[in-house]
């Protein structure tokens, strides 16, 4: 019974060596190395003047010496484009298919993302050199990580050390690394200060180089460009020169007498265009930079051509930058023209100016005050198109600030009405802080119109007395209140002044109480009261300064600028309308008609610089109209043929009467206002 048992236990051990064995002979060897398939990822860009044919290889190199025993890369991504692109516009740049890069390429890093979702794919992790190879934007970057991962891809950087533990065969990454995620935001976080740092140092050189007079891009119409040799050195054996702006002495007047035409009878960019190429010797026209096929000059002034040079400040002499966005599509940022408190502008003027800042500032608002009206006296190019207004572009609604249109009643048994018309519609105007206020629709008789218009130009502008109505009720009124505030302002000085002399008086004459802390409080009582009157001396000064300057220089000013003007015998309203456009866009006319107060105000700008072409306006209108031209004698003052002893007419043109009415929305009635002579 024992042998037996002896025998079995023999038996046993045998069998547990046999399974120990065979255990021993298929457990896995650490030195195995198990193959683990990985994607390349790399980008470069050429911004920098990069070279993809080295870059690239060079990225390979660096990943393949981190990669340990057993990570085989299976499939090549890398694209040529900037690290700041849109993620939904990555990978769609051909700006490889440029360079012979001697690295196979298996697609971009889309192609990358769309097939790590794909259950057949080849890798089980992406590597790259760097994380900042993967995007300059830290969001960017952490986005495609974070997408790798929800696909069980693991995302690794050479430079950062290649955990094998970090991936698995079966594709499901490993528990992260709390050193290793610190550790890679930083370095992100680093990556986009220092793009951020390059922009930044980039912009304060280029305006720097905007504040020395350095001219970007090519020389505008009307200057040429002065080249000068490059100060660095490597830039300059390359052959990149800087240039300075030159008067272009054939096209240089051709932007002045733009600018003038512009300001002073507010020509539209077409009209411009037009007057240009009358005489294309005298005007050359602009040749564009031909960037491409649609880039060719036509030989001819075109409106966007006018356009462009009334838009460039340069033409004042100073030196602008930003004034327009580059359009870069690989970055999803569309060209675009950057609003004036973007610009850039030099601290003193640098170049020859071609225009006054006065012309360029005159010149700016006129596109915006007239846009979609024409400049020239013709009908609109509609083929039902009848007649043309008179005050096409000159009115306006007070309430809206909008331009008011034409339009014209039929009638059957008199002359047809015509009628200045706004409009609102709630679909497009409802939003607006005056929607609420504005009538649906409102109409202006050009009637009532003509009444005001003739007697404002035949008074106020060409008439014997005009000078007077410089100085009617409203501004005597005002002039009155500046001076009644000026007295009232030295008589407060005057008592500050004996007040103050008094304190001192009281100092002077002050005895000791025996109390030396009531002493002391005595004397800083008088201090205090001392200086707040000093302060308020000061105040009642500087106000009676700034009433004396605005009181008399500009109104003095005014008076002889209005003398200036010629002395027309003339109804305005009789001259072809041509003259008649141009007679009002020399005075700028605008009309404003208030609806709720029943209204119409006109307005109109006299320049110093405009004389000359009024005078030229007036002269040919006189002209072509019975009237004749009035010249005053030598020695006589305005107004010096009225007798003494008659009133001076102060017909309030500037204020429709009171009973005039508009036609209201249903009531198909027309109300006349008075006589002019009720007025």
């Amino acid at each position: 019974m024992t042998t037996e048992l002896v025998e079995a236990g023999d038996a046993g051990a045998d069998v547990l060596d046999w399974l120990m064995q065979m255990a021993d002979r298929h457990r896995p060897h650490d030195d195995t190395p198990t193959i683990v398939p990985v994607a390349f990822l790399a980008r470069t860009s050429t911004e920098d003047r990069q070279d993809p044919t080295l870059a690239i290889p060079r990225q390979l190199d660096s990943v393949n010496v981190k990669l340990p025993p057993g990570f085989v890369i299976v499939a090549h991504f890398y694209d040529v484009e900037s690290g700041r692109t849109l993620l939904n516009l990555r990978g769609q740049s051909n700006a490889y298919q440029a360079f012979d890069i001697p690295v196979p390429r298996d697609g971009s890093i889309a192609d990358l993302l769309a097939e790590a979702q794909r259950p057949d794919r080849r890798f089980v992790a992406v590597v790259c050199e760097s994380i900042e190879r993967i995007a300059r934007t830290t969001y960017y970057g952490t986005k495609i990580e974070h997408e790798l991962e929800q696909a069980g891809v693991a995302l690794l950087a050479a430079d950062e050390g290649i955990d094998r533990d970090a991936v698995r065969p079966t594709g499901t990454g490993g528990p992260k690394n709390a050193t290793s995620v610190l550790t890679r935001r930083v370095k992100q976080a680093i990556s986009e200060w220092y793009v951020l740092q390059m922009l930044e140092l980039s912009w304060k050189g280029f305006m720097q180089h905007t504040a020395q007079g350095w001219n970007i891009g090519k020389p505008p119409y009307g200057y040429i460009g002065e080249r000068h040799p490059h100060p660095v050195k490597a830039k300059r054996e390359e052959g990149i020169t800087k240039h300075r702006l030159l008067r272009d002495p054939v096209r240089g007047p051709v932007v002045t007498q733009i600018f003038v035409w512009r300001a002073l009878e507010r020509l539209s960019y077409q009209h411009l265009a037009d007057r240009l190429n009358t005489d294309l010797d005298r005007y050359p026209p602009p040749v564009p930079v031909e960037r491409d096929s649609y880039n060719i000059a036509i030989g001819a002034w075109t409106p966007t051509a006018v356009r462009d040079i009334l838009n460039n400040p340069k033409y004042t002499g100073f030196m602008v930058w930003n004034r327009r966005k580059r359009s870069r599509p690989d970055r999803g940022i569309k060209g675009r023209v950057n609003p004036p408190t973007e610009w850039v502008w030099s601290p003193g003027i640098t170049h020859e100016p071609l225009t006054t800042r006065a012309h360029f500032d005159a010149a700016s608002p006129v596109g915006r005050y007239r846009q979609g009206s024409r400049s020239k006296a013709t009908n609109n190019a509609h083929p039902e198109t009848k007649r043309s207004y008179r005050y096409r572009s000159y009115i306006r609604c007070d309430i809206c600030a909008r331009r008011m249109f034409g339009k014209t009643r039929k009638r059957k048994t008199r002359a047809d009405d015509t009628y200045y018309a706004c409009v609102t519609k709630r679909e497009h105007h409802k939003k607006e802080t005056w929607y609420e206020i504005h009538p649906p629709a409102l109409t202006v008789n050009e009637d009532v119109i003509d009444t005001f218009v003739a007697r404002f130009f035949n008074e106020r502008i060409f008439g014997v007395h005009r000078l007077d109505y410089l100085e009617g009720p409203t501004e005597q009124a005002i002039h009155s209140d500046s001076e009644a505030t000026a007295a009232r302002c030295a008589r407060q000085i005057d008592d500050l002044d004996a007040a103050n002399k008094n304190l001192i008086a009281s100092l002077q004459q002050m005895t000791s109480s025996g109390d030396p802390e009531i002493d002391a409080q005595w004397r800083a009582e008088i201090q205090r009261q001392f200086t707040e009157n000093a302060k308020r001396r000061q105040a009642l000064a500087a106000e009676v300064e700034e009433l004396a300057k605005a009181a008399r220089p500009k109104r003095v000013g005014a008076r002889e600028l209005v003398d200036q003007l010629p002395q027309v015998e003339l109804n305005v309203l009789d001259l072809p309308e041509e003259k008649l456009r141009q007679l009002f866009d020399a005075f700028q006319l605008e009309i404003r008609y208030d609806r709720h107060l029943q209204r119409i105000t006109l307005r109109v700008a006299v320049r110093a610089e405009m004389v000359d072409v009024i005078r030229q306006a007036a002269a040919e209108a006189a002209a072509s109209s019975p009237p004749v031209l009035r010249q005053r004698q030598p020695g006589e003052t305005a107004g010096a043929d009225a007798p003494a002893s008659a009133p001076v007419s102060r017909s309030h043109v500037l204020r429709a009467p009171g009973r005039i009415r508009t036609c209201a929305p249903a009531s198909g009635e027309i109300y006349r206002p008075r006589s002019p002579e009720a007025c």
